[in-house]
């Protein structure tokens, strides 16, 4: 098996300072927090909470959790391939028989991922130690190291502290893009006193903020940092992107070079526009986005 250090991950990621009139006239800096060039393959938030998990598989078969187009599968088969790991993806919603995989699912067998379709109530109920032992079993994989959806668990909490660690003293606010809120609950607790994390979430629902004091409470034992959520731009849910954000991701990619990957890390930027817009920061106030993925080819 492979070594996590011959990954050879570049570490810190870069931090650089663009200018952008939408923050300047505010009185207001921006910073790229580019830990979308951490690792090819594991990009990002996916490399912070991946690699711990991968480590305490130490070596057993992975098993793990997405919808079709899960980023987070994705990496999690490309962590198979480069580390000589075997994965399972348990898939939500039924294989359609005789249609070939979308690019996302192909990319994911051709790395070595094993997937299995499960209907959506089976998906619903996947943390139910009955349905889960069910799709171990289905699956051939009950001595496997299973990773939830998202990857947000404790351990990947506890290495996406390391990402608040890289910015303490660097920015007044850091703001990202949530998911399953593993990554801004780990970066809340690496930041230092008097910094604060914002999140934006990308799912409708306003269900965010629990499972995020949920995940800092498993830990680290209680909630950590200062840190809050603005639900207004997840532009009606999970991988909706209307032509206005499309759009708003076009601008913002000619303006500073930066490939906007559409799902995250768009809905985050155009949320931080809007906030610098409505005079939601104060003047001389340093605004870090973390850029938390990249488009897939």
């Amino acid at each position: 098996m492979t070594s996590i250090d011959a990954l050879h991950p570049r570490l810190p990621s870069p931090l650089r300072e663009v200018s952008d009139p939408r923050f300047d006239r505010r009185g207001l800096r921006l910073l790229l927090k580019r830990d979308d060039l951490i690792h090819p393959d594991l990009i990002g938030n996916k490399w912070r909470k991946l690699v711990p998990n991968l480590e305490a598989a130490a070596g057993r078969t992975v098993l793990t959790f997405g919808g079709a187009y899960s980023n987070h599968l994705r990496a999690t088969a490309a962590a198979g391939r480069l580390l000589g790991l075997p994965t399972v993806g348990v898939v939500r919603g039924q294989e359609l028989a005789g249609r070939p995989l979308n690019p996302s699912l192909a990319r994911c067998a051709a790395d070595g991922m094993r997937l299995h379709f499960v209907d959506r109530s089976t998906y619903r109920h996947k943390t139910e130690p009955d349905t889960l032992a069910r799709v171990l079993r289905a699956t051939g994989a009950e001595g496997a190291y299973v990773v939830p959806e998202g990857g947000s668990n404790s351990a990947a909490v506890r290495g996406c502290q390391a990402l608040g660690e890289e910015l303490r003293g660097r920015a007044d606010v850091v703001a990202l893009a949530c998911g399953t809120g593993g990554t801004l609950a780990g970066l809340a607790a690496g930041l230092a006193p008097g910094q604060r994390a914002l999140g934006i979430p990308v799912l409708r629902g306003g269900f965010l903020a629990a499972d995020i004091a949920e995940l800092q409470r498993q830990a680290f034992g209680t909630r950590r940092g200062h840190w809050w959520l603005d639900d207004r731009f997840h532009f009606g849910g999970y991988a909706r992107v209307p032509n206005e954000l499309d759009a708003f991701a076009a601008d913002f990619e000619q303006r500073h070079g930066l490939p906007v990957e559409r799902l995250y890390v768009a809905k985050s930027l155009y949320g931080l526009v809007a906030l610098a817009q409505e005079g939601a920061f104060e003047r001389g106030t340093t605004v870090a986005a973390v850029v938390t993925g990249r488009p897939f080819p």
